[in-house]
């Protein structure tokens, strides 16, 4: 046991390290390590009866992580994605993929039950590439994350039932099935009740002793104990370990304790991921290469078609339609755990299941180079329908705008320069591209809209041709350089003042056309610095000298960093 760990670990920490540089998902590196060390490939790890159960940990701590990030505010904002075409979409794959594998010779209830494991996509591959790209908050980003969440609840359900259709228990489905219902009901009202009295007084007592060991320790046994809970009462422990999460994720100590088990759950979860991936059989690789290849653009085609189809037909464009597709093609991770609850239960044959986990790795390993391609692709595409009557709209609007101020991003400082702007009686209008953020600010603002703000015809159309100033509050640096460069390429005489987080792009904001460039972290250490030397006793007229010739010098005096080992490279 003890050797194989080592070799998992070992194997891991080169591959894990190896895809950072190639910036793709870790859960991939894992996979790739099982695949590698397995018995179809390098053969380096033993039969132990022990990896298994090590494994399933991993999935209760992904669980439990998945319901502290389980946000009903969240599902709230996006609730017809979640609940509409969150549902439509699994319910269509789900019937569409067990069709199929009913076809192929499977019994009605398992292929349904594995057509509902493939119709789940992966939240890990998806939110860090969308994160990556900057596209969370667009169209198809918030398709995307509305589905994902929908499917996370689907999932925690698929892996209570397999033991319930399995048959592992001496009743039939149809009388085990409203057991086992009643049974989580009875287990969520029991963790209800305990993370409202009991917990909390813990969570408490632990905290006032300062001590961090204490609080991991609490931490995890609250894992361990829902999960063994739930496994007494003949459940799934993942089930046990999500219901503690989401209820602990109400609570004031929620991103502390998941701050305490990320390193247990990443290390476990990567066992598990080894594990899946030792039970994809290199060999078939090679002799069924094709089919393979089959299962794989098969499996992309259906989800992706079922998804654009439902996406465009709730009135979206083809773009948004084809992206949002794109982005949910792929089979998941929870697809992974299905199948080898599956296979322990002998409801999936061997041959088939090991056909499927190649299709559903190959498609996993696909999505981070199509979600990356995605853009390119889009810039060749021709203008979105829709896209020309919300120019029109806001051109319309603002039409007797003269002489304003243009504010591009508004986040934190972009909302504190519009506030600066309304106390001064100057008219100005905001671009940003967070739809729940600009549907909050259009309730009490009506100079307030949605678009990217990097679009030139979007900017003519907030009058930038006749704006008196232009305020870049974006906080991405790449972002705001395309805004930038946009911005006087239509309009070489207005006034640009651009918000950056440091200074090391102040030169080529500069030459790009930037009037002035305002570093954020500079001019916080400015502030603090001219604050300490007036309370030690300086005047403040010759304080304030100090900081318009550090200003004038272009902050040459705050230049350079001793940096340190939580600094981010820039």
């Amino acid at each position: 046991m003890f050797a194989n760990l080592l070799i998992i670990l070992a194997s891991s920490l080169v591959m894990i390290a190896l895809f950072r540089r190639l910036r793709l998902p870790p859960v991939l590196g894992y996979l790739c390590v099982g695949l590698l060390v397995g018995p179809t490939a390098f053969d380096w790890i033993n039969e132990s009866e022990h990896l298994p159960d090590v494994a399933e940990l991993g999935v209760v701590f992904l669980l439990f992580s998945l319901g502290l990030e389980f946000s009903l505010s969240k599902m709230i904002a996006l609730r017809q994605v979640v609940f509409r075409l969150g549902s439509q979409q699994v319910l269509l794959s789900t019937a569409l993929l067990g069709l199929m594998l009913i076809l192929l010779g499977m019994p009605v209830t398992p292929a349904l039950l594995l057509g509902a494991g493939l119709s789940l996509s992966s939240t890990a591959i998806v939110t860090k590439e969308l994160s990556s790209l900057g596209e969370v908050f667009s169209s198809h980003g918030q398709n995307a994350v509305g589905v994902l969440l929908f499917q996370d609840v689907v999932a925690v359900l698929l892996l209570t039932l397999v033991p319930v259709f399995a048959g592992s228990s001496a009743q039939a489905w149809y009388w085990a099935l409203p057991l086992t219902l009643v049974k989580t009901v009875v287990l969520f009202f029991g963790l209800l009740l305990a993370s409202r009295w009991l917990l909390p007084r813990l969570f408490h007592e632990v905290a006032a002793s300062r001590s961090a060991e204490l609080f991991v320790l609490l931490a995890l046994v609250i894992v361990l104990l829902t999960a063994w809970l739930t496994h007494l009462l003949g459940l799934s422990p993942a089930l046990g370990a999500f219901l503690a999460g989401m209820l602990l994720g109400e609570s004031h100590y929620r991103h502390q304790i998941e701050a305490d088990i990320r390193p247990f759950r990443d290390i476990l979860l990567g066992v598990f991921f080894v594990s899946i991936g030792m039970l994809i059989d290199l060999q078939l690789f090679v002799s069924h290469s094709l089919l393979i290849l089959g299962l794989t653009l098969g499996l992309m085609l259906i989800k992706g078609t079922i998804v654009a189809l439902l996406v465009k037909w709730r009135g979206s464009d083809h773009e948004t339609a084809w992206r949002s597709g794109l982005a949910l093609a792929q089979g998941g991770e929870f697809c992974f755990a299905l199948m080898a609850q599956m296979q322990q239960n002998r409801m999936l044959p061997d041959e088939l299941g090991g056909l499927l986990l190649a299709a559903t790795f190959c498609s996993m390993l696909l999505t981070p180079l199509l979600l990356r391609g995605a853009p390119k692709i889009a810039l060749r595409l021709h203008r979105k329908p829709n896209q020309e009557a919300q120019i029109e709209e806001i051109s319309a609007l603002n039409a007797d705008l003269d002489q304003h101020v243009v504010i591009c991003g508004y986040g934190r400082v972009g909302q504190s320069i519009g506030r600066f702007m309304r106390n001064a009686n100057q008219p100005y209008i905001a671009l940003d591209n967070d739809p729940v953020r600009i549907q909050e600010a259009s309730a009490s603002e009506s100079n307030v809209h949605y678009g990217d703000s990097s679009r030139a015809d979007l900017l003519i159309a907030v009058g930038l041709l006749r704006a008196r100033l232009v305020v870049i509050a974006v906080d991405q640096s790449d972002v705001t350089l395309r805004i930038l460069e946009e911005a006087r390429r239509h309009n070489d005489q207005v006034p640009i003042l651009v918000r950056t987080r440091d200074d090391s792009q102040l030169t080529e904001l500069k030459a790009a056309g930037a009037t002035e460039v305002v570093p954020e972290l500079l001019e916080s250490s400015l502030m603090l610095g001219s604050h300490a030397l007036i309370m030690l006793g300086l005047p403040a007229r010759q304080v304030q000298e100090r900081v318009d010739q550090v200003r004038s010098d272009r902050y040459r005096l705050l230049h350079g960093l001793y940096r340190g080992a939580d600094d981010e490279e820039t």
